[in-house]
């Protein structure tokens, strides 16, 4: 017999995966293009979707352009090995609890660096103040494993202060956040402070693909040397179509955005009124703290092998030894009883596990 388990692992946040308006549109595009784009951006594998996806993108994050890549990772490592070539003398700044693709990618570009503890203004501003070249502060809107946001304004007048570019990370942001969810820098309405935003459309848009958006002369330059862009299969067009309805559905559609934010709350508070510790953040990720990988991993085996829940054991290296987590990522359809049920279960659970 198949057995119905509830899902509290995914990223697709707002459940666009299974949005009948996007599977529509895929439908569309499978039958007019067929299913692979049929080559690399530059050589045949750029179709109208590609264009019109891109289009919406840059206006989305009120950009020039944008330039889209097969992941969000992607994006952020070939970015960042491109701003070298075209920035000689950059130096990046990079927050201390970054994305692995950011690390990656200030890795492999081989330019100097400086890391500052994560959210630290004042070892921001030390930095800054000690860099010779072109300094560029590398950073993201909404961590995903702690859940908190970055101090945006702040890093945006310190950028300001020492003339630095910005590169932000909007991935666990987009579609979530903002009136027409173009992310935590519309939120705060700082969309014109940050020179490049990195976003998915793997997560809140329920895709798969990155893209990042700036100026129009920075994104052709960045289009014209960045490998991970230039040599590989472009995104199939059926994706971007799927990806292009997402996007203008959800710039429509605020009151999902609210009843998602709505539901983190509730599923946060219905925790703390159990004593049931969680890391607080003021965002819609709800990590619940362990503390100890093997108990993680037996609690979140006995979740779904007892009650159905699937919560997958967060452990080193995604996030530091003696901070195991599970993590929670409450959507607008889950209900309160699936709510309560998660409370009754992780409470027994945690006692005898």
């Amino acid at each position: 017999a198949i057995k119905n388990n509830v899902n509290w692992s995914s990223n697709d946040y707002l459940g666009m995966g299974q949005n009948k308006v996007v599977i529509d549109a895929m439908h569309t595009a499978l039958d007019q293009t067929g299913s692979g784009s049929g080559g690399t951006r530059n050589i045949g594998g750029t179709s109208h979707y590609h264009v019109a996806l891109e289009q919406q993108l840059s206006q989305l994050h009120k950009k020039q352009s944008a330039l889209m890549y097969t992941s969000a990772y992607v994006a952020n490592e070939w970015t960042l090995v491109a701003l070298n070539k075209i920035i000689p003398d950059i130096v990046f700044l990079s927050d201390s609890k970054n994305h692995a693709s950011l690390i990656q990618g200030i890795r492999h570009s081989g330019a100097p660096k400086k890391i500052w503890k994560h959210n630290d203004m004042d070892d921001l501003e030390q930095a800054l103040k000690s860099v010779s070249g072109t300094p560029c502060i590398v950073f993201e809107s909404v961590y995903s494993m702690d859940g908190d946001a970055s101090p945006m304004l702040e890093v945006c007048n310190l950028a300001d202060k020492y003339g630095a570019i910005t590169f932000i990370d909007e991935v666990h942001a987009v579609g979530l956040y903002g009136q027409h969810g173009a992310g935590k820098l519309e939120e705060l309405g700082l969309q014109d402070r940050i020179d490049i935003v990195n976003g998915t459309l793997g997560i809140a848009f329920g895709l798969q693909g990155g893209y990042i958006a700036g100026d129009s002369l920075v994104m052709d330059a960045i289009r014209s040397v960045a490998s991970g862009f230039i040599f590989t299969t472009s995104m199939s067009p059926v994706i971007v179509a799927g990806a292009l309805a997402s996007v203008k559905y959800l710039r429509d559609h605020n009151e999902l955005r609210i009843k998602h934010q709505e539901r983190a709350k509730r599923l946060k508070n219905l925790l703390r009124n159990r004593d049931i510790p969680i890391f607080e953040n003021e965002t819609h990720i709800v990590p619940v703290k362990i503390g100890d990988a093997k108990k993680c991993k037996a609690i979140s085996d006995e979740l779904i092998n007892e009650y159905g829940i699937y919560c997958q054991a967060i452990n080193y290296p995604t996030v530091d030894v003696g901070t195991e987590r599970l993590r929670f990522a409450p959507t607008p359809f889950h209900s309160n009883a699936m709510m309560h049920s998660l409370c009754d279960a992780l409470e027994k659970v945690i006692k005898y596990v």
